[in-house]
């Protein structure tokens, strides 16, 4: 079992709305957009007037158009998880991230994270794409307790638009930039506590989903917007099995896919949490951005499933419970 003792998440303030889009004159329109993919609005750390007169043909420059860097989104929305958590940056023993797209190739991500919060502890990173957050769950779930220290700080910064040509239609709709973090521990007890996870790949499709070195992020819509669908189903009724399921949080890719897998399985709308449509597809930060976003909701009894899918292919699903108030 993985204790959860914090979340938090980071939006960045520029926001790309559908009205933007539709100025950039790339054939799309505010109702185009909501029918496909029931997105309103997404976050960017690039400005929007680079955007508006370059749509980012040369995704090099990007960072030096971008108000923030990955580290600096991860730190925000980890410091908000540290103040949830009670704790302090000093606490934490070891940093752990996962991103779709990550500054810098070398060192890993974490440890400019862990720069970024002024701490000196292990640091690595566990990649899976869009499916990173479970990814980190699972892979801690299955590490010896007595192995790790008391607090891990697990962050997802995301940084989508910097990779996106905004004269391709079919992907300046879809994302969005943000970050979140949680504070977990296999040895303090909290109030909330992942009780299951699980993890499958399918790497003979790899090349649905890429973002070549230095390119433009590129797939193939309808198979993977089909295989996120069934994974994300099967992945649900997995938890129902076991666990009477109450609460559901997908991968944030757009809100008609997730709609989908919820009547398949006999979601109601009250019980899906997402922000798809306000914050867009920021990649592996989107369901634990949700998580956060609802902390406060949270009560005693209730069963998360929080299934994810990503690049690789790769899903993965966990249950998250809810024991005493936070």
């Amino acid at each position: 079992m993985l204790y959860l003792h914090g979340l938090g998440h980071f939006h960045p303030e520029n926001v790309i709305s559908n009205a933007f889009l539709e100025e950039l004159d790339i054939g799309t329109n505010e109702e185009w957009i909501m029918e496909r993919v029931g997105i309103a609005a997404r976050r960017t750390v690039m400005s929007l007037d680079y955007i508006r007169s370059t749509k980012n043909v040369d995704p090099r420059a990007a960072i030096e158009a971008s108000d923030y860097n990955n580290a600096q989104i991860a730190a925000f929305a980890a410091q908000m998880a540290l103040e949830r958590a009670g704790l302090s940056p000093g606490d934490i023993g070891m940093v752990i991230s996962g991103s779709s797209a990550s500054d810098h190739l070398t060192p890993a991500e974490a440890s400019t994270v862990a720069a970024e919060l002024n701490i000196d502890v292990p640091c690595f990173d566990v990649n899976s794409a869009c499916s990173s957050f479970g990814m980190d769950i699972h892979v801690l779930d299955m590490m010896k307790p007595e192995t790790l220290p008391p607090f891990v700080l697990i962050v997802n910064p995301e940084t989508m638009t910097r990779s996106v040509d905004y004269s391709d239609r079919a992907v300046a709709v879809l994302f969005g930039d943000g970050a979140a973090a949680a504070v977990v521990s296999t040895r303090e007890s909290s109030g909330a506590v992942f009780l299951s996870s699980f993890c499958d790949s399918k790497p003979t499709a790899w090349e649905k989903v890429v973002i070549p070195r230095m390119g433009y992020f590129r797939q193939d819509g309808h198979a993977v917007q089909g295989f996120a669908i069934r994974k994300t189903t099967d992945s649900i009724r997995a938890l129902q099995s076991v666990y009477p399921v109450n609460r559901f949080v997908g991968h944030q890719a757009n809100l008609g896919m997730l709609r989908t897998a919820c009547e398949r399985t006999g979601i109601l709308e009250e019980q899906h949490w997402h922000n798809v449509e306000y914050f867009g597809n920021t990649g592996c930060s989107g369901a634990p951005a949700v998580l956060s976003q609802h902390w406060n909701d949270f009560s005693p009894g209730d069963h998360v499933a929080v299934c994810v899918v990503g690049g690789g292919l790769t899903w993965v699903h966990t249950l998250l419970k809810i024991e005493d108030q936070l």
